[in-house]
């Protein structure tokens, strides 16, 4: 399994976050990782299980600096898929030094064309775009 399949199944899981409260989500977590063939060994099961957490509890940073970098816009007025693709992709970002920040973005960007709508694509690069320019 390749980092874009695992990055989309991390996707997925973390997708959920909207529909389960905390304490629901060990369990959810659980029944997407066994019951999910698109995951072939337990060493990609962990490492979408261990990257959704770390994801999970950077959520309250992660949605400030989307915030501050929207405008007419916040986090409560996306959609759901749009905003867990940037939350997914700012972590990457901000977080994981081992991904750069051009394919962060252009991974979230095939994730919102594949998931979002007509229009998720451009609006994900614009606020990523301008995240990425606050490290510069």
């Amino acid at each position: 399994m390749g980092r874009r399949e695992q990055r989309e199944q991390v996707f997925r899981l973390l997708f959920q976050v909207e529909f389960h409260t905390t304490e629901d989500m060990p369990r959810q977590m659980r029944l997407f990782l066994e019951g999910n063939e698109d995951i072939p060994s337990v060493e990609n099961a962990d490492y979408i299980e261990n990257r959704c957490k770390s994801i999970r509890e950077q959520i309250p940073k992660i949605d400030q600096l989307i915030d501050e970098n929207t405008e007419k816009w916040d986090t409560t007025r996306m959609g759901k898929v749009e905003l867990t693709i940037l939350r997914l992709a700012v972590y990457e970002m901000r977080y994981d030094e081992e991904i750069p920040a051009a394919v962060a973005i252009n991974e979230a960007v095939e994730l919102a064309k594949k998931y979002g709508q007509e229009n998720s694509g451009g609006f994900v690069n614009a606020i990523l775009g301008k995240i990425s320019k606050l490290g510069e």
